[in-house]
């Protein structure tokens, strides 16, 4: 099968997906795309705009997962917590939701923080994340009761089990704080490929230990 990854990150959600699958990651920050191949180097990884990568390929895959930027999004957008740095939200969210809806084939999940306003669209929510598919996603447990965005580093990387101690880079605890924990990864992966819809995911039970 191939799957295309967008806004790859470190790629917490692809980390359970094995190695059986042709995948291609799309990072445009290089230290961050430098990591995930160090990580996943049998993946093909692409530094460049994600956004007019899934325009131009989307043809290309079986499975897109896509996880845009959420800082604009965040409730720390929100002018009571932006300290006077308030932006217009990020539309390319949205724009790729409609797209994949109603373009693509095959299965797509696009996966973004809690917002501060009400989604423009119904998404699904598990844990600290939203998220939008084709699909039915089955409910997940979160799996840390501590807060995420004051966690260590050595925190996050015991709730991701991603170790990037021995990788001399910049932002690893933006990093970490960006990444979908690997277990919900699996579990909406396993979600749209070997359930059917409207039923309990078959790996719901196991990922939620």
């Amino acid at each position: 099968m191939k799957i295309l990854n967008l806004y790859a990150g470190i790629g917490g959600n692809r980390k359970l997906w094995g190695d059986e699958h042709e995948i291609t990651a799309v990072e445009n920050k290089k230290h961050v795309a430098k990591v995930y191949k160090k990580l996943f180097p049998k993946d093909k990884v692409v530094i460049g705009d994600a956004h007019k990568y899934l325009l131009k390929h989307y043809k290309e895959f079986d499975f897109i997962w896509s996880s845009p930027p959420c800082p604009s999004h965040s409730r720390l957008n929100y002018p009571a917590f932006a300290k006077g740095k308030v932006r217009f939200p990020d539309m390319k969210l949205y724009e790729e939701i409609i797209f994949l809806k109603w373009c693509f084939k095959g299965n797509w999940v696009v996966e973004n923080v809690i917002s501060y306003y009400d989604p423009l669209i119904k998404p699904k929510l598990l844990g600290r994340h939203y998220y939008w598919s084709n699909f039915f996603i089955d409910k997940i447990k979160q799996h840390i009761n501590d807060d995420i965005a004051n966690a260590t580093i050595n925190k996050l990387q015991e709730y991701h089990n991603i170790d990037l101690s021995k990788f001399k880079t910049e932002n690893k605890r933006l990093m970490l704080r960006n990444a979908v924990n690997p277990k919900h990864g699996l579990h909406i992966f396993n979600c749209a490929f070997k359930t059917q819809q409207n039923s309990l995911c078959q790996y719901s039970k196991e990922v939620q230990k």
